[in-house]
């Protein structure tokens, strides 16, 4: 400071600003100065270790090749605000030397609706010296929302007026802060502030991915255990935050992901190499298609299910990082239960490329912990004694998540702080998991994730440090799994996703099955939109020539591009036919459903029932094993504990998975809930569905005789397929389930039993067929285009019209609904600069809630279910937990939370209100915050009004409300 040439008065005034208060900061001040230059050295080792190349490349490119100086300017300059009265005024201890410089702190506004935040301070202080000394409000307008929205959203230009006195007056306030800034550049390495003034733009996009850069390097140069306070300046310097944060990096296992991934020597290679398959023509085709495209785009993969297209998309994964300069994956998976197996492909696929990679990769959902894989390898537990998946068998560990898909981060339940695991072994130098990245909101950074859509969709949520999650994607190339149009909550959220990741050049890889052309039409607009910076983009995809097929969406030179396979792709097997025929039943009992399947069974088999209702469910368990079916039964739904529900699925895939072999049973049936639409890989012989909307109906057939080489009766050498859940009207229109109208909608419905009617006949009472059948998977795309098609597909009578106008109003309602917690309004969405993103934040108040919302559901909540006993409480499996439920190791836990189970949206207000974690757990991280459903030692128990009990065999078993 000395050698700037600042006067004496300034030089004591600048060395004594505070920025970090003892009380809070582990008993030590740390100078304001100080702070910055951590923050500063912190993001100079990310750049080292941690950025992609593509987005190093970028911030060379805006700073004429000085990116690696540039960055670490940006992440440090983010407090300057503190250095104004509102902020030096919040601890008298650390006010007192800054008074004492004669400094005046004057009267500051009372209340907490009129407080003034040190990051808006910033933007304040900053953004007139920018325009001043960068040339003008253009070259500034970008790079003070960056420092405005470090603490987690960004405001608009209006709200930065301060209240009187709070930004500090008089001649003494603007030189100390002129110097702040001033000796900051300085020491970083820029000549002064113009000499740091950037060449070019981010896009908006690659301004959010920067600002959750920015919140990373400032939370970790705020941890107090890495970084102590240094309340002498002295003592502060550039090269001492560089050892500081050299260090820090090493204790907290810090690190980035592939850096500079090298191309493979042949095209193939990360197909036949390093997975170890013989690719299959759709499997190529993706591949090469990562080969050709020019720049960073989107690839939907379109084939039918058990094609191989996920090993596929892993393959086009390493291309696209290895030709554009990404760090790492993210693979978002529908559901927790399908995400754990995703997990263990993911671990295997990235140990191929070093064993060191193995620790840098995350699990994403609240009930990791019950992964054995994630155990071993973030908590140092044992391993899974074979090379299987870890998330299924019959033990503790085995737990497989719930369908519903919540984020929940450990965070959220009170885990340790981010320099712990729990265990004692965090910050300890040495190979190992980096578990900072298991603190809230901070999962996405990890260089390779699995987890479920929601962390995605929650990126395209305008909530508070919602850019923390999308710097988490910036760096990757992103696969969706199971992208389907009935999943009507991925809808606005992922098409907003798309547009922020297309601005970013994040390449994307899309997976389904069954997806209508209008919807790889929206998802293409939607990422071309984001490339060329504009709402409104309609670039026409082609008709593929076949199916299985490879779309491509990219630009070059401000034009859109979008490509789909133009020769006919080989499907890896030959279509079969499948027999259609109506069961019509519409009774939640469901007798006619197990009478049936009693007699399609009757010379032996395998059936899988997959039905709309947990009630309908347990009701046709009950009937078949009451009624002494002779074979073996399973009964699989979301509302059994995730105990019972793991093992219940090992044991299904055990007996009809493609390793069964002998162990086929003669006779078997598994009645299941929506779990079996995906991810489920069983075979079955003869399947008994409701009907469901086109695409899912399609997901659930793609369960029967999928595996070659299965011993079947020689009844059951053609598939059969028994649509039920709904039944002819008087006048001969389909009348449907109440719950499946509640789910899919009347419309949707309507158009798929009009097409199951060409293929099994007319709905009557008898439901005899009479049809041709559909040849699968060759049938695919055309019966899903024309399910989700203009044209009408109905007989007539069944007023088609009227279904659609409603599921029209519908989707206007839940698109109006979105607008509120979308990342950005439409009219908005070519603005240049994240100014005003987050005007009006999140109208949800719990993650819980957002969940719901992108899910487009009602909130449920989880609850962990134990039985009140003589003398205390014993878990749903029967061990003793205490007389206040104390809980006193992790074996004891895992059998514990082995009870979880979320509860029907109905039953979601009474659990609020009534329902605690019991007193034993407040010392468990993993438990303190968990809600208990206390039953009786019967099983039995009232909640709100409503009757509810657990049954070993049927789960959660909920009394049907009145009426």
């Amino acid at each position: 400071m000395k050698a700037m040439g600042l006067s004496p008065g300034v030089v004591e005034r600048v060395a004594r600003l505070w920025g970090k208060s003892a009380a809070r900061n582990g008993g030590q001040t740390h100078l304001l100065l100080g702070h910055l230059l951590d923050t500063a050295a912190v993001a100079g080792v990310m750049w080292d270790r941690y950025l992609s190349t593509a987005f190093r490349r970028r911030l060379d490119e805006v700073s004429s090749g000085r990116g690696r100086l540039w960055f670490m300017w940006v992440c440090g300059i983010h407090d300057c605000g503190k250095a104004c009265p509102a902020f030096q005024a919040m601890d008298a201890a650390e006010a007192a030397p800054v008074l004492a410089t004669g400094l005046v702190l004057g009267r500051l506004p009372t209340g907490r609706g009129k407080r003034w935040r040190h990051d808006v301070a910033g933007a304040v202080l900053l953004r007139s010296r920018l325009v001043a000394e960068w040339g003008g409000e253009e070259a500034a307008g970008w790079v003070w929302p960056l420092v405005a929205g470090h603490h987690g959203a960004f405001p608009s230009v209006g709200a930065l007026v301060p209240p009187r006195g709070a930004q500090g007056r008089g001649a003494a306030w603007e030189e100390v802060q002129r110097a702040v800034v001033d000796v900051f550049t300085r020491a970083v390495g820029f000549e002064d502030l113009a000499d740091a003034r950037p060449t070019e733009w981010l896009r908006r996009a690659e301004q959010l991915a920067l600002s959750g850069l920015i919140v990373m390097a400032d939370w970790i140069a705020s941890d107090s255990s890495q970084f102590p306070g240094l309340a002498d300046a002295g003592l502060i310097s550039i090269g001492e935050a560089r050892r500081r944060a050299e260090a820090a990096w090493e204790r907290l296992r810090l690190r980035g992901g592939w850096r500079d991934l090298a191309l493979p020597e042949n095209p193939l290679e990360p197909l036949t190499g390093r997975l170890g398959v013989r690719p299959r023509a759709s499997q190529r085709e993706l591949v090469e298609r990562a080969w050709s495209v020019p720049v960073p785009g989107l690839l939907v993969a379109e084939a039918p299910m058990g094609e191989g297209k996920t090993k596929a998309a892993l393959a086009a994964a390493e291309v696209l990082a290895a030709r554009f300069g990404l760090d790492g994956v993210f693979v978002a998976m529908p559901t927790q239960a399908t995400s754990d197996p995703m997990y263990e492909q993911v671990l295997q696929w990235v140990r191929t490329f070093g064993p060191e990679f193995e620790s840098q990769v995350a699990l994403l959902h609240g009930r990791r912990r019950f992964n054995a894989w994630w155990r071993a390898i973030w908590e140092g537990k044992s391993r899974p004694d074979d090379e299987g998946c870890g998330c299924g068998g019959d033990g503790a560990l085995g737990v497989v998540g719930d369908d519903f898909g919540a984020i929940d981060e450990d965070a959220d339940y009170g885990m340790v702080s981010a320099g712990s695991s729990g265990d004692g072994v965090a910050g300890v130098v040495g190979e190992g998991p980096a578990h900072w990245f298991l603190g809230d909101k901070r999962g996405l950074l990890t260089a390779f994730a699995v987890g479920t859509v929601d962390h995605l969709l929650h990126a395209a949520t305008r909530t508070r440090h919602v850019m923390l999650r999308f710097a988490g994607l910036a760096g990757k190339v992103v696969v969706v799994d199971e992208v389907h149009a009935a999943d009507v909550y991925m809808r606005q959220f992922l098409v907003e996703a798309l547009r922020w990741l297309g601005q970013a050049g994040v390449p994307v890889v899309l997976l389904s099955a069954t997806l209508p052309p209008a919807q790889r039409q929206r998802f293409v607009d939607a990422y071309l939109s984001g490339v060329l910076g504009t709402a409104d983009v309609h670039e026409p995809v082609p008709e593929p020539a076949g199916y299985p097929c490879v779309t491509v969406a990219y630009g070059v030179n401000g034009r859109a591009v979008a490509e789909t396979s133009r020769e006919v792709v080989r499907s890896w097997r030959e279509s079969a036919s499948v027999q259609m025929a109506w069961l019509p039943d519409r009774d939640v009992a469901g007798a006619r459903v197990a009478a049936a399947v009693r007699d399609v069974l009757a010379g032996g088999g395998v059936a899988l029932v997959v039905v709309n209702q947990v009630d309908r469910a347990q009701a046709i368990y009950r009937d078949l094993r009451d009624g002494g079916f002779d074979g073996v039964l399973h009964l699989l739904h979301a509302r059994l504990c995730a105990a019972d529900r793991a093992a219940r699925t090992a044991e299904c895939l055990r007996l009809m998975g493609p390793q069964a072999g002998d162990e086929r049973p003669e006779r078997m049936v598994v009645i299941a809930t929506q779990l079996a639409e995906q991810s489920f890989d069983v075979d079955a012989d003869v399947l008994v569905t409701d009907l469901a909307p086109t695409d899912l109906l399609l997901q659930r057939i793609g369960r029967l005789h999928r595996h070659s080489g299965t011993r079947r009766p020689v009844a059951h050498r053609v598939g059969r397929v028994m649509v039920t859940g709904v039944a002819p009207g008087r006048d001969g229109s389909p009348r449907f389930l109440r719950a499946s109208q509640r789910i899919y909608g009347e419309w949707s419905l309507l158009r798929a039993a009009a097409l199951v009617s060409e293929a099994a006949g007319t709905l009557t009472v008898a439901g005899e067929p009479a049809g041709p059948g559909w040849c699968i998977p060759a049938d695919v795309p055309g019966l899903v285009a024309r399910a989700y098609g203009s044209a009408e597909v109905c007989p007539a009578g069944w007023d088609e019209a009227g279904a659609w106008a409603q599921w029209q109003a519908k989707e206007r309602e839940r698109e109006k609904n979105a607008e509120g917690y979308l990342l950005c309004r439409r009219r908005e969405w070519a603005f240049p600069t994240l100014e005003g993103l987050h005007y009006a934040g999140s109208r949800a108040a719990s993650e819980e809630q957002l969940d719901a919302v992108v899910r487009d559901g009602d909130p449920s909540v989880e609850v962990v279910v134990v039985r009140r006993v003589s003398g205390g409480y014993r878990a749903v499996d029967g061990t003793w937990l205490g007389v206040h439920g104390e809980v006193d190791d992790d074996e004891v836990t895992d059998r514990l939370m082995g009870g979880t189970l979320r509860l029907p949206p109905r039953l979601t207000d009474a659990a609020l209100a009534e329902l605690r974690p019991l007193p034993g757990w407040a010392g468990r991280p993993w438990l303190r915050h968990r809600l208990a459903l206390v039953l009786e030692e019967d099983g039995s128990g009232l909640l709100g009004v409503t009757g509810v009990s657990y049954d070993g065999e049927l789960g959660l078993v909920v009394e049907r409300a009145a009426g």
